[in-house]
C-alpha cells in the first residue's frame, strides 16, 4: 500500500525538464504532466541533454513518479482529411522518439473525432496511426483517454477504447488515463457508484491498462456529454467523490493529475487538500 498520494498538476514545459520538476515540488507535487509542444500544435523546443541529465538526476533525488505527457490538442488520428491524419501521425511519432529521453514513463492523447465517419471508422483509423507509430523498442507507454462523448469523439465508451486496443498490434504499449470529469458526463457514475464502474472498466478493458488518473471536477451533470473542468470540489461530483477516489484500493498508487482550471497557488492548496483527504 502506498503511504503518499502521488498528485501534481500540468506544468509549462517552456523552460525545460528541470525547472517542470522543480516547479512541481515547489507546488507540493511528486507527479506532472506537460505538453509535448504547444497544445495547440506547432514544433516541439529542441531537447537539452545536459537539461535531461540534470532533470532526471533530480527526479531521483525528489522521488518524483512517472510523467504523464500530453499530446497536442489539435492532433486528430481519426480525421476525414489524409493531411490532418498525416499530421498526427507524424507529430506522435515524434514526441515517442523525444520522450525516449526520459525512458519509462507515459503519452496520453484524446483519440479524436470521427467528424461523420461513424466511430467505427475513427476506431479503424485511430489504430492504424497506433500500428503505424508504436516501435517494438519503445519504453514509452501511450494512453488512450476516455472522453465525455461530446460531438464525435472516439472514446466515449470503454468498449470504444477497447475496440481500439485490440486492433492495434504492439497492444503491450498501451494503456488508459481515466479523467473523471470525463467519464461522469459520458455516463459512468463514478459519484454513486465507483466499485461498479471499474468493475465494468475491468471486465471490458482490465484494470492492468489503466495507468493514470485526470482529476477534475464537473461544470457539468451527470451524462451531459460536455468536457467543461471544474475546480476540486466545486462541481457535480463534489469533494466527497473525489476524495473516495484517491483512496480506492485499486486506484490509491496511480498517478493523479489535476487539470482543473487554476493558477499555480490554486493547484497548490489543491494538492494539500487532496493530500489532507489521503488515507
Amino acid at each position: 500500500m502506498s503511504f503518499m498520494l502521488n498528485i501534481g498538476n500540468h506544468v509549462s514545459s517552456s523552460k525545460g525538464y528541470l525547472a517542470m520538476g522543480k516547479e512541481e515540488i515547489s507546488l507540493g507535487g511528486n507527479v506532472f504532466a506537460f505538453f509535448t509542444r504547444n497544445p495547440r500544435g506547432g514544433k516541439a523546443k529542441d531537447i537539452n541533454p545536459e537539461d535531461v541529465a540534470a532533470f532526471l538526476k533530480y527526479k531521483e533525488e525528489k522521488q518524483i513518479g512517472r510523467l504523464v505527457a500530453h499530446a497536442p490538442y489539435t492532433l486528430n488520428p481519426c480525421a476525414a482529411k489524409d493531411d490532418l491524419r498525416e499530421f498526427a501521425a507524424s507529430v506522435m511519432a515524434d514526441d515517442l522518439k523525444r520522450l525516449e529521453y526520459t525512458p519509462g514513463n507515459y503519452y496520453n492523447f484524446h483519440p479524436g473525432s470521427h467528424v461523420g465517419q461513424g466511430s467505427e471508422k475513427g476506431i479503424e483509423l485511430i489504430a492504424g496511426l497506433l500500428n503505424q507509430v508504436l516501435q517494438p523498442e519503445q519504453t514509452t507507454t501511450v494512453l488512450l483517454e476516455t472522453m465525455s462523448g461530446k460531438g464525435t469523439e472516439v472514446g466515449r465508451s470503454f468498449q470504444e477504447l477497447k475496440s481500439i486496443i485490440d486492433r492495434t498490434e504492439l497492444d503491450s504499449h498501451l494503456g488508459v488515463c481515466l479523467d473523471t470529469c470525463h467519464v461522469y458526463s459520458a455516463g459512468y457514475d463514478i459519484v454513486n457508484d465507483l466499485d461498479g464502474v471499474l468493475a465494468e472498466f475491468d471486465r471490458i478493458i482490465g484494470l492492468d491498462r489503466l495507468k493514470a488518473i485526470h482529476l477534475n471536477d464537473s461544470l457539468t451533470p451527470f451524462n451531459s456529454h460536455k468536457d467543461r473542468h471544474a475546480k476540486i470540489g466545486e462541481g457535480s461530483l463534489g469533494l466527497d467523490a473525489i476524495v473516495r477516489v484517491i483512496n480506492h484500493p485499486l486506484l490509491r498508487d496511480l498517478p493523479f493529475i489535476l487539470e482543473t482550471p487554476n493558477d499555480n497557488d490554486g493547484y497548490r492548496q489543491e494538492i494539500a487538500l487532496l493530500r489532507s483527504q489521503y488515507l
